[in-house]
């Protein structure tokens, strides 16, 4: 099973990404959503897995950066 974990700020920008790419996404893929403005704690976990802006996706290892919500500086 292929996981994945979905970094966003809650911001519109993360919000319809979410709705619009989650849902295309095969039933089989587990995904983590992470609301970075809710768990401000796990902005060091992003960055280290390579995130350097919101929304964004990682899939074993590739971050998929979609779109530009904000910099991971700006959260924290």
């Amino acid at each position: 099973m292929t996981t994945a974990r979905y970094y966003h700020a809650g911001c519109p920008v993360c919000v319809s990404a979410e709705q619009t790419l989650l849902n295309l996404l095969a039933p089989e893929v587990k995904v983590e959503v992470v609301h970075l403005g809710e768990v401000p704690a796990r902005v060091a976990e992003a960055e280290a897995a390579g995130v350097q802006s919101v929304p964004a996706l990682v899939v074993d290892g590739q971050v998929l950066h979609i779109n530009f919500g904000a910099a991971i500086a700006d959260l924290k």
